[in-house]
């Protein structure tokens, strides 16, 4: 009877020690799984797709900033098994490193988003927190996984998955001229040479003209009617005024008006020639209703080595009619 009871206890912990393996793997899952799609994925689209820029970036950045130290305090608060701590120290280490780069990330973007030497260098810094992103990939992948599969395989438990997380989409990032790129600021080296420094000569780009169908707009003071109707097609015109062919040229649009939520996009050029001129199209997906006044901000964004930015922006007064 007594040999019978001690099999009955031992199994209870052995079922129990394994609930709690698999419960912790599960709970981790979750968590990192959340780290992928409510924080990486959102955070890269928002950078990539050019529908938030400004000041908005700034606000949804530090959102995700938010969600991402939520996750860490799931993680710190999960009930881990013993044979699992080696492993969570790497998943607290992955998560702190995901968390505290978008802190620093979120605190230096509008500085980035502007112009000169305090904006390269708060570019720099925002390229440098990239690197904290592959280091989680890294830590996630080499320490974290082996680990906790390591605890699942020495307690005999089979079928269950570990989950992958990725949250560096691409090596590009850790280039601060990509940064400058997706946020519409400035880097300190332009890599229009093929190793990536600026060529020599003169760099940059002015604003010629800047239409809505056949009708050229104004700069504010100045107003132009155009029909409120969507898509809003805006073509811009702008001239290369260096002395150097410039690649990944973005152009960006911004349309505000009083009680409509601000619109933003924009569409990278491929290459620009020595004194050519461009013209790019830009659809505009929504647009304020008839009788409304807005502002459309059109900026060409500074390439590597350029000086002078006075002429690569240009405000419009747009009146929507019927």
């Amino acid at each position: 009877m007594f040999v019978v009871l001690v099999l009955a206890v031992n199994g209870c912990l052995d079922s129990r020690k394994e609930r709690a393996l698999k419960d912790y793997n599960r709970d981790v899952g979750t968590i990192v799984a959340a780290s992928n799609q409510e924080v990486a994925k959102p955070f890269f689209d928002y950078l990539t797709s050019g529908d938030v820029t400004g000041s908005d970036l700034g606000v949804q950045i530090r959102q995700l900033r938010i969600t991402a130290e939520e996750g860490v305090k799931r993680a710190k608060a999960l009930d881990v098994p013993g044979s699992m701590q080696a492993a969570h120290q790497n998943v607290m280490l992955t998560l702190n490193l995901r968390a505290e780069a978008l802190t620093k990330i979120a605190a230096k973007i509008d500085a980035a988003q502007g112009r000169g030497q305090q904006a390269e260098k708060a570019t720099e810094e925002i390229a440098g927190q990239m690197k904290a992103f592959l280091a989680s990939d890294v830590i996630w992948s080499q320490r974290a996984v082996p680990l906790i599969v390591e605890a699942l395989d020495d307690a005999q438990i089979g079928g269950q998955t570990v989950t992958d997380s990725q949250f560096l989409p691409a090596y590009k990032w850790l280039a601060p001229q990509t940064v400058a790129t997706a946020i519409g600021g400035q880097a300190s080296s332009g890599g229009n040479g093929s190793d990536g420094a600026v060529a020599p000569g003169l760099h940059g780009h002015g604003i010629i003209r800047t239409q809505v169908g056949d009708a050229a707009l104004e700069p504010t003071p100045a107003s132009t009617t155009v029909p409120a109707k969507a898509p809003l097609i805006v073509k811009v015109t702008f001239q290369n005024q260096g002395d150097n062919v410039e690649r990944d040229v973005v152009v960006q649009l911004r349309l505000t008006a009083p009680g409509v939520k601000t619109v933003t996009t924009k569409k990278t050029v491929d290459t620009t020639q020595a004194k050519q001129e461009t013209t790019v199209e830009i659809p505009i997906a929504s647009v304020p209703p008839a009788g409304t006044a807005a502002e459309l901000t059109v900026r060409v964004n500074a390439v590597g080595g350029e000086k002078n930015t006075d002429n690569n922006s240009q405000a419009y007064t747009v009146l929507f009619g019927s």
